[in-house]
């Protein structure tokens, strides 16, 4: 009687359901935002390479002068706006990006650090979309979306946790892979790309929750600063806003910008100054915001010097953040990475990818150890469901990617809501794999997304010189390192696929028959 009676089950065999669901319920907007967040890392070099009408980055470049041109320009784009907005060009960047507001809508431009004078750009959301897709989805509305992406971010720290808990060797198996053993060989790379980078991955999730705390636990705020005034309190201590006084209508000329750089230079080292904001330009009363960057510091709390925009005399300095302030920077900061030299930054997006590669390999693995399962022609629901997304989510990706920089060289300059439509062929091209992998067997539709996801990829390189007249050649010839970088990465990611592809069809089913 006693060897009848169901024995509690154990610490693992509780945490191998947990680990196992949590994984499968999450899996495919897990892979996406690891892909994207990766691909987010070099959203300012990307942005270059979208548009590549802006020349590259002049050498030497002084941000006082810089700056002083936008203002002269921006005094004359933009005389009736009450807000100016500069984002100075860093060593990440090309031109400077200029916006002002005026009462009907908010307006954007780019000027040649050179010259001042406006530089026409082809339109495009640029390496934003993937920054902001990576947490907002685009087409979602925003709360529900970033709920979504919050309740994901809490599932993968069940998931890591649980992990390390069933896997008792978790370690020592990251040093074994046995190639062409089916679920075993899936196994093993599941281990290898959990190992390597599992510090970071507990790291990229927990700093994920921390940047969008006040939307999942927001009842502190509101009970200590009130539903109405909650909102604009916390964006004043936790983004760099300019406070002016009403418009006075009595007309006076800005400082000049110099010396206001001068004193950030002095305070906070030179080439720390990246953005200046004007309020109520032109008036009596206008004020000027001078903002560090987020460059070299590990808290990036809000720093700014505000001076008055007549006299140029400093009104506030706020660079002296609390400890509560200062932890929720760091955190953020960890985060995004801005603070990282192309070194580290490289680090970033590759750990991204083993995030991205440990999900997919634990999605595969759970498709082959329950096809092993079942008696042959036989198959349920739910493990075709998974087969099919599985292919959709992870090769579509893949090929949904080049299909967005594709259209950022090959649809109209002149098109309306062009950079809308570069969005829209990306999501096409994703939902055209759906459909490709709902139609075709598992393996024949794995193998024919990763050719045609490697196809798109070298085509990349091709359509970007034949449109912008910078290939890889020429941009060799001038130096253009940036434009070497992406040429030589989108061939070398072509040629990865390409050799996966040929692979698949083997290991991606152990045994390959109708379903």
């Amino acid at each position: 009687m006693r060897s009848l009676q169901r024995r509690p089950a154990g610490l693992r065999q509780a945490m191998t359901g947990l680990h196992l669901w949590a994984g499968v319920l999450t899996g495919w907007l897990l892979y996406a935002i690891f892909i994207t967040g990766g691909v987010s890392y070099f959203r300012d070099e990307l942005t270059q390479w979208l548009r590549p009408e802006i020349p590259a980055r002049p050498a030497t470049l002084d941000a006082a002068q810089v700056g002083q041109r936008a203002l002269d320009a921006l005094s004359i784009m933009a005389a009736d706006s009450t807000l100016w907005q500069i984002n100075l060009p860093g060593k990440r960047g090309n031109a400077i990006e200029v916006a002002w507001q005026t009462a009907e809508s908010e307006h954007r431009a780019w000027l040649d650090p050179l010259s001042g004078k406006p530089v026409v750009a082809r339109a495009t959301e640029a390496g934003e979309f993937f920054y902001y897709v990576h947490f907002s989805l685009h087409y979602l509305p925003r709360i529900l979306a970033r709920w979504l992406v919050g309740l994901c971010a809490m599932f993968s720290l069940v998931v890591l946790v649980s992990g390390v808990i069933v896997h008792r060797r978790i370690f020592s198996d990251f040093f074994t892979f046995r190639p062409g053993k089916g679920a075993r060989s899936w196994l093993d790379a599941h281990n290898s790309f959990s190992v390597l980078g599992l510090p970071f991955h507990v790291m990229i999730v927990y700093t994920g929750l921390v940047t969008l705390m006040f939307t999942y636990m927001p009842w502190g705020a509101l009970a200590a600063l009130g539903p109405e005034q909650a909102r604009p309190a916390l964006a004043r201590v936790m983004q760099a806003q300019v406070d002016v006084p009403a418009r006075t209508g009595v007309a006076a000329p800005l400082a000049a910008l110099p010396p206001l750089m001068e004193q950030a230079t002095a305070r906070w080292g030179k080439d720390s100054a990246t953005r200046i904001i004007v309020g109520n330009p032109g008036d009596a009363v206008a004020r000027i915001a001078i903002v560090r960057g987020d460059s070299g510091r590990l808290s990036v709390a809000p720093a700014s010097l505000l001076f008055h925009g007549v006299s140029g005399s400093l009104l506030e300095t706020r660079d002296s953040p609390g400890p509560v302030l200062k932890t929720w920077g760091a955190l953020y900061a960890l985060h995004l990475g801005r603070f990282a030299d192309h070194a580290l930054r490289w680090l970033y997006f590759l750990s991204s990818l083993t995030g991205a590669a440990m999900v997919a390999t634990g999605m595969i693995l759970w498709t082959v150890k329950r096809r092993n399962k079942l008696p042959a022609g036989q198959t349920g629901f739910g493990l075709r469901l998974v087969e099919r997304g599985n292919t959709a989510c992870i090769a579509g990706l893949l090929a949904a990617l080049p299909a967005f920089f594709l259209a950022n060289r090959l649809l109209p300059l002149d098109m309306a809501q062009r950079s809308e439509w570069e969005i829209h062929c990306f999501f096409l091209c994703w939902g055209a794999a759906l459909l490709h992998a709902c139609w075709r067997r598992s393996a024949q539709a794995w193998r024919e997304q990763l050719l045609a996801a490697a196809l798109l990829w070298a085509t990349v390189p091709l359509a970007s010189g034949w449109n912008s007249g910078r290939d890889l050649l020429q941009s060799l010839q001038s130096s253009d390192w940036l434009f070497v970088t992406f040429d030589a990465m989108f061939l070398t990611v072509a040629a990865i696929l390409l050799m996966v592809s040929f692979g698949v069809r083997r290991t991606v089913q152990s045994r390959p028959r109708r379903i």
